[in-house]
C-alpha cells in the first residue's frame, strides 16, 4: 500500500477546487447559508449553517460527482461510470450521469436506506447490491469496472471528487466572510479534505474540525496516530459515515490542514435531527447532523466565535425520520 503521507500526483490543491467551482456552476445549487438565534443562544456563538440538505440529490455529494464526471474525457465518459456508495454518492453519481448523458452503475449495500436506493434507480442508474459486512465494495466495483470498461469514481478518495466537495466551503466563506472555525462531517474524508483546502486559501486563520460518529472513529484514530487506521464496519445510524478508513488522498490533507477531529453519539445525532426539524424546519439525515451535533452538544469550544457548520444531507426515509425525531419528544 502506498505510504499515505507521501506526495501523490493526484492529490488535489485549491486550484482544483477553483476549477471545480467553474465546472459545477449552473448545475449544482448554490445552497443557502442559514442562521438560528436559538442555536446561537445555546452555543454562545454566531453559527452559519451551510444547508447542503437542499443541494441537488439531497446532499453535498452532487458537487464532487458532477465535477468528477465532467472532468472525464468525452470518449471515456461515453463508456459509462461506476461508483460504490451507501446512498448519497450513489444518488449524486446517478443524477450527475443523467444530466450529462452518461450510463451509470452503482454498487450499494443491501441494507442501504430504501429511499436512497429508490432515488438512485429513479435517476436511471443500474444498482448492484452487496453485503457491507461480508463483501468488499471496492473490489466489487473494480471488478465490474474492468469487465465493462467503466470509469470508477469512488465516494471520497478521488482528486476531482475532493475538489468538488471543497466548493461548499468556498461558497460559505464567500458569503459569510472569514470564519473562526469551520466544522464539517467526516466519513471517508472527501468533504473534510475539500473544505480544508478551501479554508486554508480563503480563511487561513480559520480552524477546521471534522466530526464523525463515536462508533466509527477511524478518522480520529488516524489523525492521532499519524497513519491510516482501519476499523470494522461501525454500527451507527449515520449510514453515510460507516466508512472503515480514510483515503490515500484524503488522509494527508486532513493530517496537514485539519485542526481536530471529534465524535458524537447516535443519541446526539437524533437530538440534532429534532432540533433542525422543530427550530429550523429542516429535514436532515443522521449523517448530515454530525457537524451540528458537535457544536450544539458542546463537543467544541465555540463561545464567542463565528462558526461555519456543514449540514451535509437530508436523504432519510420519512418513516425512519418520523420515528427518530418522535422518540422522546
Amino acid at each position: 500500500m502506498q505510504d499515505p503521507t507521501s506526495p501523490s500526483p493526484e492529490r488535489p490543491t485549491f486550484a482544483d477546487v477553483a476549477r471545480a467551482a467553474e465546472r459545477i456552476a449552473g448545475a449544482a445549487h448554490r445552497t443557502p447559508v442559514l442562521t438560528s438565534r436559538t442555536a446561537d443562544a445555546i452555543t454562545g456563538a454566531r453559527l452559519f449553517f451551510k444547508a447542503e440538505n437542499l443541494q441537488r440529490g439531497g446532499a453535498f455529494k452532487f458537487r464532487g460527482a458532477y465535477n468528477a464526471i465532467s472532468a472525464l474525457p468525452e470518449a471515456v465518459r461515453a463508456r459509462g461510470v461506476i461508483a460504490f456508495s451507501s446512498g448519497n454518492h450513489a444518488q449524486a453519481i446517478a443524477l450527475a450521469s443523467r444530466l450529462l448523458g452518461v450510463p451509470a452503475t452503482i454498487v450499494m449495500p443491501h441494507d442501504a436506506p430504501a429511499v436512497k436506493v429508490t432515488a438512485t434507480r429513479g435517476y436511471g442508474a443500474e444498482v448492484v447490491s452487496y453485503d457491507r459486512y461480508t463483501e468488499d465494495r471496492e473490489a466489487l466495483g473494480r471488478e465490474i469496472a474492468a469487465a465493462r470498461g467503466l470509469s470508477l469514481i469512488p465516494p471520497y478518495d478521488h482528486r476531482e471528487v475532493i475538489a468538488g466537495q471543497g466548493t461548499l466551503a468556498l461558497e460559505l466563506i464567500e458569503e459569510t466572510g472569514s470564519l473562526d472555525m469551520l466544522v464539517a462531517c467526516l466519513g471517508g474524508g472527501g468533504q473534510l479534505a475539500g473544505c480544508a483546502l478551501a479554508a486554508a486559501e480563503c480563511a487561513p486563520d480559520c480552524r477546521v474540525v471534522g466530526v464523525e460518529p463515536e462508533a466509527g472513529n477511524d478518522g480520529q484514530q488516524s489523525f492521532r496516530a499519524g497513519r491510516i487506521v482501519t476499523i470494522p464496519v461501525p454500527r451507527t445510524i449515520a449510514d453515510g459515515a460507516q466508512s472503515t478508513y480514510l483515503g490515500q488522498l484524503t488522509f494527508p490533507i486532513i493530517a496537514e490542514r485539519v485542526d481536530d477531529i471529534v465524535t458524537v453519539t447516535d443519541a446526539e445525532l437524533v437530538e440534532t435531527m429534532r432540533f433542525f426539524a422543530a427550530r429550523m424546519k429542516l429535514v436532515v439525515e443522521p449523517t448530515g447532523c454530525l457537524a451540528a451535533a458537535a457544536v450544539l452538544h458542546g463537543r467544541l469550544d465555540v463561545r464567542g466565535k463565528r462558526v461555519g457548520v456543514v449540514i451535509s444531507g437530508g436523504n432519510v426515509d420519512l418513516a425512519t425520520f418520523a420515528r427518530l425525531v418522535g422518540e422522546g419528544a
